[in-house]
Order: C-alpha cells, then structure tokens, then sequence
C-alpha cells in the first residue's frame, strides 16, 4: 500500500481548503507599511520588502498546509520543475539581482561565475525558448521544458537553487503532495498543486508600496510603472 495521498485526496482536501482557510492579505500590507517608516535608504526597504513578502507568501503556503494536513513530497536534489519556464516582471528581476548584491561576497562570485557558464553553455538554445509566446501559444510550457534547459539558478551538480530564499512565486508556489516520481514521469503531472493565486497578494503589496515611493520621488533602481508592467522569462532578465 501507498503511503502517498492520491489525486483524488488532494483534490478533495483542496476543495475543504476554500471552505476553511481564508488568506491573511493584511501580513502582506503589514511588511511594506513596515519598510516605508523605515529609516534606511529607499533600496534597502525594496530589497528587505520584497525578500518578507516571498517569506510570507510561504507562510501563507504553510498555513494552508495546515489546514489541510498535508505535508510536501518535495525532496532535497529533486528538481524536475527547475526547467518549467519562469516568468517574472522587470521589478522582480531588478529586485532579485539587488538582493543577490547584497549576500556575502563568496556566494555573489559564485552566482555570478555559474551565471556566466550558464549563458555559454546554453547560448543556442536560448533565443529560440525565450522567444515563445506565453500570452498566446497554449502549449508554451510544454514546448520550453521539452528542450530541457535549467533554470539559470540551478546548480544542475547539487541539483539546488543558488538563490533559495528569492526564489520567484512560480518556483516557491509549485508544490508536490503525492509520489515524487508523478514529477519524474511526466513534465507536467496533473497531481502537483500551485499556490500561484497568491501572487495576487504579494504584488498587490509590493505595487502600492513602490506606487507610494513614486509619489515620494524616490523609486532607487525602480523605473515605475514601466518595470512592473513588463514581463518577460527569467532568463532574459538575468543576462540583461
């Protein structure tokens, strides 16, 4: 017997979800308010803000979790959705290089080495990938995991993010209940949950609390609205 939880138990546990757990908008809120009374220069409260909502949106995510009392099958080393195409907006990418600045100068090297062997290594299969249209081809997805290029942040020898804790919202969102190996088997298993809902939340509040910097005349590195409203794949973004 299986000790993993069948599709048709998540689905049922999920369906429970919207009936019992309602998300905490106002700990999203909570972080920007916070950071904007702070007494730092305008990209350190962007840098901090954006790292504490990605940490709330776990929490949401653990919370939820709870609730339904089911815990990730996901394991250490596995990372079959590591080469799921990842879109983010300017703003995000932008925010993910400033927090990258700031780790300690070893890890920034190496990021930054793995960065520049990534490009090499990949640099024919790339323009074709990153030029698939996300907004209008339906099978996107399929056709960029089918090329089987990693996530630039991947350590494809650890089999491990380079940069856990930004890791972007369809990353941290994307989570297995049920036998691993449905991830190992099948590129896009229909057993795997997405939180990706809360996305809504997390740039909700982070829109509002560059907005506000706006009208204050200090946006830092931020170019407002423009990077907010352009998105484009990860990749792209990390070789700009």
């Amino acid at each position: 017997m299986s000790n993993f939880l069948t599709y048709e138990e998540i689905q049922q546990k999920c369906e429970r979800l919207n009936e019992q757990y309602q998300i905490d908008e106002a700990k999203f809120y909570s972080v920007v308010e916070k950071w904007a009374e702070k007494d730092t220069s305008t990209e350190n409260k962007l840098i901090q803000s954006f790292q504490e909502l990605l940490q709330v949106v776990s929490d949401e995510i653990s919370g939820m979790e709870n609730t339904m009392q089911m815990k990730p099958t996901c394991q250490l080393g596995c990372a079959f959705c590591c080469y799921f195409p990842i879109i983010v907006t300017g703003m995000e990418a932008k925010l993910m290089k400033k927090a990258i600045e700031q780790m300690p100068r070893e890890r920034r090297e190496q990021i930054s080495a793995h960065l520049d062997n990534y490009f090499k290594k990949y640099e024919t299969e790339l323009p074709s990938m990153t030029a698939l249209d996300y907004e209008e081809d339906p099978d996107f997805k399929k056709k960029y995991i089918a090329r089987g290029v990693p996530c630039p942040m991947l350590n494809t020898e650890t089999n491990q993010c380079m940069a856990y804790e930004i890791r972007p919202i369809p990353c941290r969102t994307y989570v297995n209940y049920t036998n691993p190996k449905v991830c190992e088997d099948n590129h896009m298993p229909k057993e795997t949950i997405s939180f990706e809902f809360l996305y809504n939340e997390y740039m909700g509040a982070l829109n509002e609390f560059v907005q506000f910097l706006y009208e204050e005349e200090d946006t830092a590195f931020i170019e407002y609205p423009n990077d907010v409203f352009s998105y484009d794949y990860l990749p792209n973004w990390l070789k700009s």
